[in-house]
């Protein structure tokens, strides 16, 4: 057995590597720190705008509330917080116009046309997404041609139809020409289009048609989204406002014209208008609140494929 000592050259080079070594690991631990800090103030400075952003599109919605319950002298007072509280304004509204009944009229023609839509957009969607026919880019196209065309175009021609149909002044008159949006059926057509096509296969081969694949295999996997297109829908129905003013006439019909009556030539009551534009606001948000996930769900999903 023999022994071979490093000694001179060999040993100073060997150190000189060590060395070198232990200079780049702290070199290179000192860039991930960096690299990290940099990566946390940028999370940072994105939570802040977010959080500045949204407080800026809450801001209206406090302001309406917090107008709303100052008395009525107060009304146009600059503060942010009311104080003394007041509820002078909600029972002023509540005993001038029958903001029950309009808010169930409203509620009832929202529906309408959120289940209208969403049935029409399932059916048309899967014909678009699953079936390849003669014609088919062409009806898309229409579809999406008719939601560049603004309401202006066509409301005289819809409000001529509805009165030839006798169905002036009720609630047929406003769900009926809105019974298909553009905007609903290009999103279930997206949905679709993601849907697993092993599942449709496996459905026909079962000795399924169809009809009973669309009900019981394609519809109860998408309930995200169903729930997401149910709710936008709703919400712009229930924000409509010339379209049901026109067809409906009567002044006490629907929660939008009421909110208006309380502003006048006259004059304008502020705490009545803020307090029954916020008795409209609250159906809105409480499902917004409770079903928002499903929004969130729907969008993230319709990027999956």
């Amino acid at each position: 057995m023999s022994f071979v000592t490093v000694t001179g050259p060999a040993l100073a080079a060997d150190t000189v590597l060590h060395k070198g070594a232990r200079v780049r690991a702290a070199s290179a631990s000192a860039e991930d720190v960096a690299v990290a800090s940099r990566t946390r103030l940028g999370t940072i400075a994105g939570h802040v705008v977010l959080i500045m952003l949204a407080l800026f599109s809450v801001f209206p919605v406090y302001w309406m509330f917090a107008t709303a319950f100052r008395a009525p002298e107060n009304a146009l007072d600059q503060t942010l917080l009311p104080w003394p509280l007041s509820l002078e304004n909600f029972a002023y509204v509540w005993n001038t116009i029958p903001i029950g009944n309009m808010l169930w009229n409203t509620f009832a023609m929202s529906i309408m046309l959120a289940v209208a839509q969403l049935l029409i957009a399932v059916l048309a969607a899967y014909g678009f997404a699953m079936w390849d026919f003669r014609g088919r880019k062409l009806l898309m196209f229409l579809f999406i041609g008719s939601w560049l065309v603004p309401f202006q175009v066509t409301m005289i021609p819809n409000y001529v139809l509805v009165s030839q149909m006798g169905l002036l002044g009720t609630v047929g008159g406003v769900v009926i020409p809105q019974l298909a949006g553009a905007f609903a059926v290009l999103l279930m057509v997206q949905h679709m289009r993601a849907f697993p096509r092993e599942l449709i296969e496996a459905a026909h081969l079962d000795g399924r048609s169809s009809w009973a694949t669309l009900w019981t295999v394609v519809v109860p996997n998408m309930k995200p989204a169903l729930a997401a297109l149910g709710i936008m829908a709703f919400i712009s129905a229930w924000n409509e406002y010339l379209w049901p003013t026109l067809i409906m006439r009567q002044g006490d019909a629907l929660i939008q014209v009421g909110v208006r009556s309380f502003l006048s030539a006259e004059g304008n009551n502020w705490g009545a208008t803020m307090a029954a534009a916020g008795l409209a606001c609250v159906p809105v948000l409480l499902i917004y609140v409770f079903l928002q996930r499903y929004v969130v769900d729907a969008f993230v999903r319709s990027g999956l494929k």
